[in-house]
């Protein structure tokens, strides 16, 4: 009786956690999959142009295929692994961070010795001899649909000690994108069609020699452990504020964790913000019951006879952080009656083709694509102007909320469901009143008996 109960113990214990293994394997695989954006990847193309006496001369370009998550400064950082023992001999429009154990090359040593270069994107204002096209952004990327005229970057390279033909040249392995910080994954390099070049007269093709795809996804998950923004909500037929849900990126904790926020009030904020760590990527924020960096506030602010209207504010939190190219992302089944859109660039997303209820939202160029960082200016907002769809439109149980929104490709958390704003109920108070009528008609009753 003892053994079996033991046996069944194991058995129950080795079951139990391989449920649990099964289970966080399935999260962290289907993490990296976007719904709104299915077929969004960075696609690093190896292109060699010409060979070398020892070895070659490659173009490496990434293009960002995602649609509204971009690469913002302080930009990208790529990394891989030799498959032989390759040096890099010179770089136009990048450099590695180091230049590695050169020793044994008497004279002109090369540009980067280690078995694992890091490539970072030269600065704008770079000289002339320095660049080729699509480089020198300072490692900034903007997303497909916010900016299809730059959405690559490039770099050339000429690498050593790597063979002369398609045969005896190898791809590198392991290949790392920083984007700032973590968050992608990237795949082997595969063999593909030579790419084709055109002249910048249009009049000739050129083609690669040898052509390697590298494919790198994205995991908000990867990238950060903590969700990065939230969403809060109001309407004009409530006077309760849903706010963003308490702890949402973190908790207060000067006890434990001191200058985990910063209060916006404190005489040393100057110097809080511009102490230690201050080009770091960890966000400083503002203390909040949320502590998130970035707050999305939409407010049904109207109702027309056949249009309503709502305010979207998107409230900076993070002392550390200007957002250029910022872009929001928002799901909502009215989408495809938008009639107007106030200060906001508006493209509709159609991830399930013929269903139009996705919207990409950006800033205008040169007057609110920035989001400076928290402070009286740390706010962007607009207006939307809906048409009313009759066979759809109402109020009642939370429609007039977005479903789902990102900021720059981060999904925020909404608060629950039966947090948002009520629409007040006609038929609870016409309850109430005739109850109230049925007991003053007792007590009248029972004065008279």
């Amino acid at each position: 009786m003892d053994y079996c109960f033991r046996s069944l113990t194991r058995v129950s214990i080795s079951t139990i956690l391989l449920a649990i293994l099964l289970s966080s394997f399935s999260f962290t695989c289907t993490e990296a999959y976007d719904a709104l954006d299915p077929n969004g990847n960075i696609t690093i193309k190896w292109d060699i142009i010409s060979w070398t006496p020892d070895g070659y001369v490659a173009v490496v370009t990434m293009y960002n295929f995602q649609q509204y998550r971009h690469i913002s400064p302080p930009g990208w950082t790529l990394g891989w692994t030799w498959a032989k023992k390759e040096v890099i001999w010179s770089m136009m429009g990048s450099q590695t961070t180091e230049q590695g154990d050169c020793s044994r090359y008497k004279s002109a040593p090369p540009h980067c010795c280690k078995k694992t270069p890091t490539v970072v994107d030269l600065l704008p204002g770079t000289p002339y001899n320095q660049q080729i096209a699509n480089c020198c952004k300072g490692g900034v990327i903007n997303s497909w649909a916010q900016d299809p005229n730059n959405y690559a970057s490039s770099f050339q390279v000429s690498v050593g000690a790597a063979g002369t033909t398609n045969k005896t040249v190898k791809p590198p392995k392991n290949f790392t994108l920083l984007a700032p910080g973590p968050g992608y994954t990237c795949g082997p390099a595969v063999v593909g069609k030579p790419t084709k070049f055109i002249t910048p007269d249009g009049r000739r093709v050129t083609q690669a020699m040898m052509t390697w795809n590298v494919t790198c996804t994205y995991s908000q998950f990867l990238a950060q452990k903590t969700p990065t923004c939230c969403v809060s909500l109001s309407s004009f037929y409530n006077d309760t504020i849903v706010p963003c849900p308490t702890c949402t990126c973190g908790c207060q904790n000067n006890i434990t964790h001191p200058g985990s926020c910063v209060n916006p009030n404190s005489p040393y904020l100057a110097s809080v913000v511009n102490g230690p760590g201050k080009n770091s990527l960890t966000p400083l924020v503002q203390c909040t019951k949320h502590m998130c960096p970035i707050r999305v506030h939409w407010h049904v602010k109207l109702n027309y006879k056949e249009y309503w209207r709502v305010k979207v504010t998107i409230t900076n939190f993070n002392y550390r952080m200007n957002y250029s190219q910022w872009n929001l992302v928002v799901q909502h089944p009215n989408f495809d009656n938008l009639t107007q859109i106030f200060s906001f660039n508006y493209k509709p997303l159609t991830p399930y083709s013929s269903i139009n209820d996705t919207a990409m939202l950006w800033g205008v160029k040169f007057y609110n694509d920035f989001l400076n960082q928290a402070g009286p200016l740390g706010n962007v907002q607009s207006e939307l102007l809906f048409r009313k769809d009759k066979s759809t439109f109402t109020f009642e149980k939370g429609w007039a909320f977005p479903r789902r929104i990102y900021f720059n490709g981060d999904n925020c958390v909404m608060p629950p469901p039966d947090a948002y704003p009520y629409l007040p109920n006609a038929s609870s108070r016409l309850s109430f009143s005739l109850f109230s009528l049925l007991m003053g008609s007792l007590v009248f009753f029972f004065s008279l008996v």
